[in-house]
């Protein structure tokens, strides 16, 4: 028996006293002046003529990721206090200061990449030949094209100014407003008061009629806050189009597309492979609606657990890290051993109580080259794979954590790879050790739930933003209107299968109000079908994948994605055949859960 495994996390070798720490503010006044020498040194540096000027470039260079490395430490620190506890409103005042260092910081990157975009084509291909700059190469070179897309010096640092309170200041209104969401419900005779973090979870409930009252209750808390949501989306997605506008950029996936690394044409196939495959998958929906004795299944359905017998299983804490670092064994003793450290370091919180705010996410600590879980742990099978989930994330940023600082920066779309990869693991451990056919039918069910939630709810999503910030440009929506189209978008995405949908789903979905990067949605389909191949490629090779698997992670941050896929799997993401191997083999789930509840 392995040392008991607390479910709060511990921050303090990060800094320590919460958001009163000395040590945060030491060091917030340490950078803030490294961050104005960094800016002063921006404005004095010279653009290099010849190689022999470059060694100033790699000093600017280094002293960038020292300034970034605090930030990034800071910022990480900061939401995870006040994630863990929604009343820290100290939490969210450093925060917003940390983005406007973050902003100034910003603006001066701009101004040094607008330099040395001018740099000649000849001397530029020369320095990158230089020690120092062959592993950083490709960022580089990213971050010049990249600049040479945007605006004038005076239109970016107008941009990062008006920042701080355009997309951050309506991000962080979107979780001001999030923490005083409260769900009153009846449950049995019992009026229970819920954040709206611990009603989520209960929309998971094995009981329908808990899930239908509680799901009502939930509808309804967002609705009557409605307006606040939408204003605070709109007027999100507006400054967001006028950056567009003054950097003449029409296209509103060209930034996501960018961010990811990604080609067109990747995320066009991959999601008319599943367009192409979606009836099969509800086959699996209709045939789940009849386990569950329902006509149709509704919204909060879905993700509901088939109960044969008494309750649902349930994993404790312990059982649950035990279970994952045993399965990672069998795939990676590196990864077994990461997640054991991460258990036994307190990384990861993890306790339901109240006042935590809803959902999950894996942060990294730069400086300390650590990472944070959050999440709120209920023992479901659901939950023991969120948990490998976010342990996929930490682990993905530990293999690279020796790499230089700019390959680190990885894109969104390989960053869910590494999670879902972890994910898989766990899922199909979970299934191959059913001791019942009972059980066996209720953990395939929730494994493709994943498939479910990848290639319905997340299509959804990405419906509905592209249609948003398409009609966002005409104007300001009203509730009525965000209602509307996010359940045309959820109908469309689940080809009408349902009888009930979430029309509120856009006020209380975060990764719509998320400041650094709109369409967080497709980077998780992506990464969930890029992981099974992946995962299929291990299940082939055995333990002699790992350190191909660690290489692939490590390359994650200095290529496209296009050209990772080609260098680790040899696949072309802009052509269907990858796609359709991936999709196939969720497809596989779907048929053995079919041929298994038959005749139930």
């Amino acid at each position: 028996m392995s040392k008991e495994y607390s479910l709060v996390w511990d921050l303090d070798s990060i800094y320590s006293g919460g958001s009163s720490s000395t040590e945060l503010q030491t060091a917030l006044k340490e950078n803030k002046q490294e961050l104005d020498q960094f800016v002063q040194n921006v404005k004095d540096w010279q653009i290099p003529e010849n190689t022999d000027d470059a060694s100033t470039f790699l000093i600017l260079i280094n002293q960038n990721a020292d300034v970034a490395r605090v930030l990034l430490t800071a910022s990480s620190y900061l939401e995870c206090l006040a994630s863990a506890d929604v009343m820290d409103e100290r939490a969210l005042e450093l925060a917003a200061l940390v983005y406007q260092h973050q902003s100034i910081l910003k603006t001066a990157e701009d101004e040094w990449y607008e330099k040395f975009a001018q740099i000649s084509d000849r001397v530029w291909k020369d320095i990158l030949q230089q020690n120092g700059f062959e592993q950083i190469a490709f960022v580089l070179n990213e971050a010049r094209t990249n600049r040479k897309k945007k605006g004038t010096k005076e239109v970016e640092k107008t941009i990062n100014a008006l920042s701080v309170d355009g997309y951050r200041g309506w991000s962080d209104h979107y979780d001001t407003i999030v923490s005083k969401v409260r769900v009153k419900v009846e449950i049995d005779g019992e009026i229970k008061d819920l954040s709206a973090g611990q009603a989520l979870n209960m929309l998971n409930h094995p009981k329908r009629e808990v899930r239908q009252a509680v799901f009502k209750a939930y509808s309804n808390s967002w609705q009557e806050n409605g307006r606040l949501f939408a204003d605070t989306l709109n007027h999100l997605a507006g400054f967001r189009l006028a950056t567009y506008e003054m950097r003449n950029w029409e296209n509103v996936l060209a930034e996501p597309l960018s961010i990811n690394r990604m080609e067109q044409g990747t995320l066009d196939a991959m999601w008319n492979v599943i367009r192409e495959h979606k009836s099969t998958f509800v086959s699996f929906l209709n045939r789940k609606a009849k386990l569950l004795g329902i006509p149709k299944l509704s919204f909060y359905d879905v993700e509901a657990p088939l109960v044969f017998q008494g309750d649902s299983k349930k994993y404790s804490f312990q059982e649950g890290a035990e279970f994952i670092i045993q399965q990672f064994r069998k795939f990676s003793p590196k990864m077994a051993h990461f997640a054991e450290h991460a258990f036994q370091n307190r990384w990861i919180e993890a306790e339901d109580r109240d006042n935590k705010r809803p959902g999950g996410f894996c942060t990294d600590f730069p400086v300390a080259k650590e990472s944070r879980i959050f999440m709120t742990y209920d023992g479901a099978p659901g939950t023991v794979a969120t948990l490998a989930h976010e342990l996929g994330h930490a682990f993905h940023s530990y293999v690279i954590r020796d790499e230089p600082f700019e390959n680190t920066d990885y894109a969104m779309n390989v960053a869910e790879t590494a999670s879902t990869f972890a994910e898989m693991i766990i899922a199909d451990a979970s299934v191959k050790e059913a001791r019942t056919k009972e059980e066996k039918i209720t953990l395939l069910e929730d494994k493709i739930g994943r498939s479910i939630a990848f290639f319905m709810n997340i299509h959804a999503r990405f419906l509905f933003e592209t249609r948003f910030y398409e009609a966002r440009k005409k104007g300001i929506l009203s509730v009525d209107a965000l209602n509307r189209l996010m359940e045309e978008a959820q109908r469309e995405a689940y080809l009408d299968t349902l009888d009930e949908y979430h029309p509120q789903f856009w006020a209380s979905k975060l990764h719509f109000y998320i400041s650094e990067v709109p369409f967080y949605n497709f980077p998780y389909t992506f990464g969930y079908l890029f992981s099974l191949g992946i995962y299929h490629k291990a299940i082939q090779e055995g333990d002699s994948y790992e350190d191909k698997y660690i290489a692939l992670l490590k390359d994650t941050g200095s290529m496209t994605t296009e050209e990772l896929a080609e260098k680790h799997l040899g696949v072309d993401l802009t052509k269907p055949d990858f796609w359709e191997s991936a999709v196939q083999i969720t497809i596989q789930d779907v048929k053995e859960f079919l041929s298994l509840t038959e005749d139930i």
